[in-house]
């Protein structure tokens, strides 16, 4: 007895209401982390920022000479100048070409800043110069009451996620006094703000997340803000500043660094830019896969129909499609 050929279309409306569903719970918990339930907001407007945000930012000094005479003190407990990590601005006849990254953070910060030194880690594990051989790092904070021992630590914490331990020579945490770090933030552009802590003194920082890259000769070369840090980007700066070359303000993508204190009601806005891009990125990418995902079922159902339409004409004629068995014999 003749069978009809039958193929079965894959069922698009069933994947399109799983794909919407899985969208709105990939897209949900991120939006969740903006404004979680019993957060304080900006009097229902998500998309302005509390006052004191104002005054925080990063101003781009591209070509603007680091106060090469500021004196801190490093994770050993030795005083230092930034001069001492930049001696191509002083002695260019014996130029070492050894350009730095700057992380100016503070090391008793509970969010952000730990975000960013990991993301700063996390890139130069991919980037095939080594600190200490190629190029410096050198992290400083703005808390003037961070100490040396946070700060030697901070320094054990980040080495050994690098991997490398060879490398410590790179690696410098300093700490120093309110008018060398000024000295230091006014010259980067790095503008920040002090808030109550949660137990309501001055203890914690609003500011944002960015990264400098630094010539050989202490000027300042390129900015790279958020907390992930293309390697290839990083790579070529680094490259570029080791031969005195600066490169131009890129387009900010700002990340505040605030904590939400519910004993006093202040506002939280802890990487909530970060999430809005993340929401929009998975709306993108499930956007993606379906129109792909779409375009196959389309050119599935094109050939089961004619599959089926050579199928009638054969039935109607007596005969059946051959199969791949009556090929063979």
């Amino acid at each position: 007895m003749q069978q009809r050929l039958q193929i079965r279309p894959r069922n698009i409306a069933g994947r399109f209401r799983f794909l919407c569903a899985l969208a709105l719970a990939c897209a949900l918990p991120l939006a969740a982390q903006v404004a979680a339930p019993g957060d304080k907001t900006t009097e229902g407007t998500s998309n302005v920022l509390p006052t004191v945000l104002n005054k925080v930012g990063v101003a781009q000094n591209i070509n603007r000479q680091l106060p090469l005479n500021a004196t801190f003190t490093d994770e050993t407990g030795k005083t230092v100048t930034l001069g001492d990590y930049f001696p191509d601005a002083t002695n260019p006849k014996d130029a070492t070409k050894k350009p730095a990254v700057l992380a100016l953070v503070y090391y008793t910060c509970p969010m952000l800043c730990s975000e960013e030194l990991e993301g700063l880690t996390s890139s130069l594990e991919m980037v095939r110069y080594k600190p200490g051989k190629d190029f410096n790092v050198i992290v400083v904070s703005i808390d003037p009451s961070d100490t040396t021992a946070e700060a030697a630590q901070k320094k054990r914490q980040y080495l050994k996620r690098y991997g490398y331990p060879d490398t410590a020579s790179g690696w410098h945490f300093l700490t120093g006094t309110q008018p060398n770090i000024d000295a230091l933030v006014d010259t980067v552009g790095f503008h920040y703000v002090k808030v109550p802590g949660p137990d309501g003194k001055l203890t914690q920082f609003a500011h944002t997340s960015a990264i400098e890259v630094v010539t050989s000769q202490g000027r300042l070369a390129q900015y790279f803000y958020g907390v992930e840090y293309s390697p290839k980007d990083l790579l070529f700066a680094l490259s570029e500043a080791s031969g005195g070359k600066v490169g131009s303000p890129v387009e900010a993508v700002v990340l505040y660094c605030f904590h939400y204190d519910p004993h006093t009601g202040h506002y939280s806005l802890v990487i909530a830019r970060l999430v809005q891009l993340a929401c929009l990125l998975t709306v993108f990418l499930l956007g993606g896969f379906m129109i792909v995902m779409f375009r196959q079922d389309a050119k599935q159902a094109r050939e089961v129909r004619e599959l089926e339409k050579m199928s009638s004409v054969g039935l109607r004629n007596g005969s059946r499609p051959e199969s791949e068995s009556d090929k063979e014999r």
